[in-house]
């Protein structure tokens, strides 16, 4: 069998990332088996908010779009500056975008096997692909290193009906609302140098959504925190952890991607669009995950070291030097650093 002929291949995961794959591969004529620990798929914990570059690699998620933003506002204590998108946010419903990408996978004739706890990495398969988020099962059993992380709370509450609002009103349910947190103190208490997560207001359709990433032992409490200013219960609380952090074997046969590779976005913990960009670098280098290894490094390593430095001098800014912030920035959700 030569490298370019059918490959049988193991997919661990059935996130986005493991989902687009089997999808893509199994188009290129790969036998495909995915397994998936959970009985279904859908990832429940997230904003659902994606860059208008989702449509690029799923065209189809067009008719799952629920609402769009262009902007948010970042609240300072003593400031507040908006940031204009330079491509609109989507919201879409996480589990429905993973379900509609599996459904493209099944179409091409991949095999997704659901209550699939493995133990052990299948064996018989040309390659194996782990896409099985932050505490990647295959990670571990290649011995390698755990990312940074992260971790993600979230809370709903029914939006509130209004008959007769202002301009203002108006305006606040169409934009995205942040504040840093600073040394694990909610935002207004403290200021300090180092970045430790932001808190977050979206309004969805019908309900609105805070939410808080930060480190896992200050999360909650910083959370519970916010929630009470706002006169808002914390109960009912949904919570993921967010890798932070690239991490890829030297393996000719087995690799990571997306969150299992530490790929998120240091300013917003988002992975959808990065594991998305590192699963069609796999695609285009396949079967030869050293070429796609070396690839995700060239590409990402750059882009991680510049946004991990820029956010840290605008939260530096932020509760330091206000003053030199401008009150309006245009930016690429996606990339501080370079263009794509």
């Amino acid at each position: 069998m030569s490298e370019r002929e059918s490959k049988k291949i193991a997919i661990i995961g059935a996130g986005i990332a493991g989902l687009y794959l089997a999808w893509k591969l199994s188009e290129k004529g790969h036998k495909i088996t995915l397994f998936e620990k959970r009985e279904k798929i859908g990832k429940e914990c997230c904003s659902g908010l994606f860059s208008e570059r989702i449509l690029g690699f799923i065209p189809q998620a067009k008719s799952l779009i629920e609402k769009e933003f262009n902007t948010c506002h970042i609240h300072f204590p003593k400031k507040t500056f908006e940031v204009k998108f330079k491509r609109q946010v989507l919201f879409i419903e996480h589990y429905k975008l993973d379900n509609l990408v599996a459904e493209l996978a099944k179409n091409v004739g991949a095999e997704i096997l659901l209550n699939q706890n493995l133990d052990e990495l299948p064996p018989n398969f040309d390659r194996i692909i782990g896409c099985d988020g932050p505490l990647s099962f295959v990670r571990r059993k290649l011995n390698l290193a755990n990312p940074l992380f992260y971790l993600g709370i979230q809370k709903f509450i029914q939006s509130p009906i209004v008959s007769r609002e202002t301009f203002s009103e108006k305006v606040s349910r169409e934009t995205l609302d942040t504040w840093p947190i600073e040394d694990g103190l909610a935002p207004h208490h403290f200021f300090s140098k180092s970045g430790e997560g932001f808190l977050w207001k979206i309004p969805r359709k019908d309900i609105i959504e805070y939410g808080i990433i930060a480190p896992p032992l200050k999360a909650e409490r910083i959370f519970e925190e916010f929630l009470q200013e706002k006169d808002i219960g914390s109960d009912n609380l949904k919570s993921a952890l967010i890798p932070q952090g690239l991490i890829l074997p030297k393996n000719p046969k087995i690799t990571l991607c997306g969150d299992a590779a530490g790929l998120c976005k240091p300013w917003t913990g988002g992975g959808v669009i990065w594991g998305l960009i590192a699963a069609e670098l796999l695609i285009k280098h396949f079967p030869d995950l050293l070429a796609y290894r070396k690839a995700v490094r060239k590409f990402f390593l750059p882009q991680i070291f510049f946004s991990k430095t820029a956010n840290k001098l605008v939260r530096f800014l932020g509760f330091n030097l206000p003053w030199l912030l401008p009150k309006k920035v245009k930016m690429d959700n996606d990339f501080l650093s370079i263009r794509y």
